[in-house]
């Protein structure tokens, strides 16, 4: 062999032990920095994890934390587990001195949750609320329901009738261990939050108790679609009831079935119950669902207008109407 294919040789040896050592260095590298180092966290650790939150967000929250150290690691760990899209979200508590490894196993297994991420969307209702909360595995949904139900509050001097209606809907990190009262708590206190300023105040100026806006703002939040309108279908409500007029609002009588319906009959405009307002006059006994902000502030500050009907144009938005003429046009226009 020449001397340059000598060199060659000598060469390519030089790089395959290179990268030999390299490589080994690496993976010594990796073992240490995944399974052996404990040095973190140095003492419990809380951490939130955002709804939505990518796993590079997580690893920068979680070295931010002091949670571990080596992020780049972290990071090939996930990836050649293929986790990195099964981190779930929520509140967790880590203990001192955990493994890297320890760490990505506790958020994609949620072992180690002490709260998790749960929605209830505007106008659900007290028992789909439980039933959520149900689905989400936090307890018996006989019990949410017999804590929202059974439960009362005070607002402004006026006892209410169950919690209906003061549930507030949103986005909550709720812990595990939540007990159904507990759970009550936490929704009526963003309720009495999400008040408009001087709601009592508001109310008496509208010759009602607060309970009783709370319950015109459910009927708009089940009638509504579209935000601008809210505040002229909750003037409707006044309207009619300052007048004597049957409120005929149909989400009421749906509120009677323990399902969702998408139709009203005429037959279920028959039914005997105090929230049929078809046939009793006046506000339905409580809330029909957990009004959102947007009817919260719609009921208590109405858009005065002549209007005294309404019906759903099928384009997100209604046609308002001053007379019943008027009403039974718009009726043959768009309900055909």
């Amino acid at each position: 062999m020449s001397r340059l294919g000598r060199s060659l040789v000598n060469a390519f040896v030089a790089i395959i032990i290179s990268v030999g050592v390299i490589v080994a260095a690496s993976g010594l590298w990796f073992q240490n920095a995944i399974y052996s180092d404990r040095a973190l966290p140095k003492k419990q650790t809380t951490v939130i994890i955002a709804r939505g939150s990518t796993f590079g967000a997580v690893t920068a929250q979680l070295e931010r934390g002091g949670i571990i150290a080596h992020p780049i690691a972290f990071r090939i760990l996930a990836r050649l587990r293929h986790e990195e899209a099964n981190v779930k979200a929520g509140e967790y508590t880590i203990d001192p001195h955990r493994s890297s490894d320890d760490v990505l196993q506790t958020i994609t297994a949620g072992s180690g949750q002490v709260a998790r991420w749960v929605t209830f969307p505007e106008g659900f209702t007290a028992r789909e609320i439980a039933a959520s909360l149900a689905e989400k595995k936090f307890g018996s949904q006989d019990a949410f329901e017999r804590a929202f139900l059974a439960e009362s509050i005070d607002l402004d001097g006026t006892r209410t009738r169950g919690l209906e209606g003061y549930l507030f809907p949103s986005t909550y990190l709720m812990p595990v261990e939540v007990t159904p009262r507990a759970a009550a708590k936490i929704l009526v206190d963003q309720f009495r939050k999400e008040l408009p300023p001087g709601a009592g105040e508001r109310a008496r100026k509208l010759g009602m108790s607060v309970p009783q806006v709370v319950t015109i703002a459910s009927l708009v939040e089940r009638e509504a679609k579209a935000d601008d309108e809210r505040p002229l279908m909750a003037g409707v409500y006044y309207n009619r009831l300052r007048r004597g007029m049957p409120l005929e609002v149909d989400a009421t009588i749906e509120y009677v079935f323990p399902t969702h319906h998408d139709v009203i009959t005429r037959k279920d405009l028959q039914i005997d119950s105090p929230y049929n307002t078809y046939r009793y006059p006046g506000l339905p006994p409580t809330p029909i669902a957990n009004p959102g902000k947007a009817s919260l502030d719609a009921a208590f500050s109405p858009r005065s207008s002549d209007y005294l009907y309404y019906v759903y144009k099928g384009d997100g938005h209604s046609a308002f109407a001053r007379t019943l003429q008027e009403h039974n046009a718009n009726v043959s226009r768009y309900l055909k």
